[in-house]
């Protein structure tokens, strides 16, 4: 017999399912919304592993909105399932939080692959980050049967060391971004890292977009950022690319990224 727990999870999942089926999905009545072309839409990509808890919270708790607020409409998402993994010498990847990590890095690469388009793979994604949300990241193949999905391509992409070539192309990608990453999550808008204010992703799209069909969220937004956050307590909630001792390099780190972020909404406020 199901738990209330499980029953609520599989709630929320087909809530999600039907949400994303909705906003992706083109409908056969005439709208009076024209679509908004894929030259318009604002480039969101995430960079993430697979068991920071902060990554965890940001796509169970805050990224699903997008398809529930139809934001969908005008962003191209991307998920980048890598985070802040090293290659050893011997050619081997190391996850910042052990195995499992580097075994569900692999799960949602080869998953992004089997389903390329967002729609398809983002409610795996969330499913298997939403088990790791509640500490029963072992659980992950039950996201096949909760979604009524076929296992075998995802299974195969990994059993065939296929899912490795995936981790070491998303090595690639994240090691070419300049300015390089220095935690996870690491959220850009059209290329550009909005840092600490990751949170924020919805306002700063909004900004962002330059087309004329705009999302009734973005028309809701009544309260810009400005200002700079408190940067010093939002860079607790995130996963450095180095252990988390508070070493002379991190603090660097943190000193830098909070400088940048200040700079960045001092352009943003005078732009306005």
């Amino acid at each position: 017999m199901e738990t209330q727990s499980n029953i609520r999870s599989n709630v929320v999942l087909l809530l999600l399912i039907i949400t994303i089926a909705t906003n992706l999905v083109p409908s056969t009545a005439v709208s009076p919304v024209a679509a908004v072309t894929s030259g318009e839409k604002v480039s969101l990509t995430l960079y993430y592993e697979a068991l920071c808890p902060y990554c965890e919270n940001f796509i169970v708790n805050y990224l699903y909105k997008i398809f529930e607020n139809g934001l969908i409409s005008i962003v191209d998402l991307k998920l980048s399932p890598y985070g802040n993994a090293k290659i050893s010498s011997n050619g081997t990847i190391i996850c910042q939080h052990g195995e499992w990590e580097c075994i569900l890095n692999t799960v949602e690469a080869c998953a992004i692959h089997t389903w390329p388009a967002v729609g398809d793979y983002f409610p795996f994604v969330y499913c298997v980050e939403k088990l790791t949300y509640e500490g029963k990241y072992t659980e992950w193949e039950t996201c096949f049967d909760k979604l009524n999905l076929d296992s075998k391509p995802v299974t195969d992409c990994i059993s065939s060391g296929f899912g490795n070539e995936l981790n070491l192309q998303y090595a690639d990608e994240i090691n070419a971004l300049k300015p390089p990453h220095t935690y996870v999550p690491w959220v850009t808008v059209n290329g550009q890292p909005i840092y600490d204010d990751y949170m924020d992703f919805i306002s700063i799209i909004c900004k962002a977009y330059k087309g004329s069909n705009v999302p009734q969220v973005c028309l809701d937004l009544s309260h810009p950022v400005t200002a700079p956050k408190d940067n010093a307590n939002a860079l607790n909630h995130v996963c450095y690319k180095e252990d988390n001792t508070m070493s002379k390099s991190t603090l660097s780190k943190i000193i830098s990224s909070a400088a940048t972020s200040w700079i960045y909404h001092v352009g943003l406020a005078e732009s306005m």
